[in-house]
């Protein structure tokens, strides 16, 4: 008589008719029940901890690709000596022709648009308010070109007026009390050249356009003007600080790394997103992982609770189990029928916490708002966290990852109480029944 072949029907039945029977009955359904809820809370939190974390990750590079450059060039610094004194002076790099440079670097495989742009601090001031803030001098064309900059949704004003007066973030208008159509005043420690030496220089300008980049120290310390006008303002008539450059990959910047330093020429250095948001990146990177480790332990704990159920189930079903050995049942069919039952609670357990762990992800920032509602705030602080939200991001890859960290724990927990079951000798299971 041939063995009935692994996983057969009568198998599964035997299986779940033990899950479903009444604890009188000899079952463990309450075990099962904590298993099933432990084991679906740890995969929910999971998923949504993964989730949010890409999300974050997202939202933090999105923001910083759509309002700024991917990679910039700019010209070392040089030294010259005063030739009446020993002292010597640091002189920044400044591009002459940055035209001619920004069209080399422009004709570079892969990089899809270029801008020269002049860089300064100043201090804004308006309505006995001031902030500190960073003047960037673009074209408008490049202007147009951002995104998170030119976004409707999140900005205010007529970016056609840009020429005639400034952009600013939602932060510095909200701090100086100004709107479009106020006027305030930017003050530049090096100013106006005068007989009796350099002077700060005070200039007056309209706001006319408000934008939200999306993160909090841009949108608090960033201004645009136009290019010809911060030339004037930073005494950089005819050169340039730096040259922008976008590309078609972000991600993969660093490798037209070496192919734009030989392009912009000698003393030309490159500096990416990717190296001033490197470390922060990384120590997301980190997180994500210990995470991962973290919650996994959790998933664990969850599915341990399907040992000791299968324990005390197979210690009620001895006589059961003596009675299907005695019928022709081999130890693996008693094997396999036990593994099943921790196989569907892991299996449910697991379906389970993928729905309730997708919701929470889609809804996350909503239950976010009304924590903030509810604290007053102080749930979600973007002067800390940098950006305005918390996101998520659903990936199949995340899914996938704790769909089977789940599966495969709940799988290996159950070998052990089903072995000791497919071990039990019959005769010693119905010696006392």
């Amino acid at each position: 008589m041939s063995s009935p072949r692994p996983f057969s029907r009568f198998e599964f039945l035997i299986a779940w008719r033990y899950l479903r029977a009444r604890r009188a009955e000899g079952g463990v359904s309450v075990m099962t029940w904590i298993s099933l809820i432990g084991i679906a809370l740890g995969v929910m939190a999971l998923i949504a901890t993964l989730a949010v974390r890409a999300g974050f990750r997202a939202e933090f590079v999105d923001t910083i690709l759509g309002a700024n450059a991917h990679t910039t060039v700019y010209l070392s610094p040089t030294t010259v000596a005063n030739e009446f004194t020993d002292d010597v002076y640091v002189v920044p790099g400044r591009i002459a022709d940055y035209e001619a440079m920004a069209e080399r670097l422009a004709a570079v495989p892969g990089v899809t648009r270029t801008a020269a742009i002049i860089k300064g601090q100043v201090m804004a001031s308006a309505n006995d308010s001031s902030n500190v803030a960073e003047v960037f001098g673009v074209s408008r064309a490049d202007l147009e070109a951002m995104p998170r900059i030119v976004d409707p949704a999140t900005s205010v004003g007529d970016l056609e007026r840009f020429d005639e007066g400034i952009a600013i973030g939602s932060g510095i208008a909200r701090e100086l009390g100004v709107s479009v159509g106020d006027r305030i005043r930017l003050i530049a420690p090096e100013g106006a050249r005068t007989a009796f030496g350099t002077t700060p220089r005070v200039s007056a300008y309209e706001v006319t356009y408000v934008f939200s980049a999306g993160r909090y120290d841009i949108d608090r310390t960033r201004i645009y003007m136009p290019m010809a006008e911060a030339q004037s303002y930073f005494n950089r008539e005819g050169v340039a600080d730096e040259i922008e450059v976008f590309v078609t990959d972000p991600e993969r910047v660093f490798d037209w790394t070496l192919p734009l330093m030989q392009a912009a020429g000698e003393g030309a250095q490159v500096w990416s997103w990717r190296d001033s948001s490197g470390s922060f990146l990384s120590a997301l990177d980190m997180e994500d992982d210990v995470m991962f480790v973290i919650l996994s332990v959790l998933v664990l704990i969850a599915s341990m609770n399907i040992t000791s159920g299968l324990i005390m189930l197979v210690k009620n079903k001895g006589r059961d189990i003596g009675i299907l050995r005695t019928m022709g049942l081999t130890e693996g069919s008693v094997l396999r029928v036990f593994f099943l039952c921790g196989a569907f609670t892991g299996i449910l357990g697991t379906l389970a916490g993928v729905v309730l762990g997708v919701l929470l992800a889609l809804n996350v920032d909503n239950i976010m708002a009304g924590l903030n509602a509810l604290t007053g705030g102080g749930a979600w602080q973007p002067e800390v966290r940098g950006i305005y939200r918390l996101p998520a991001d659903l990936r199949a890859w995340d899914i996938f990852r704790a769909v089977s960290l789940s599966l495969v724990l709940s799988f290996v927990v159950t070998i052990f109480p089903a072995r000791r079951a497919a071990r039990m000798n019959p005769v010693e299971a119905l010696r006392y029944e």
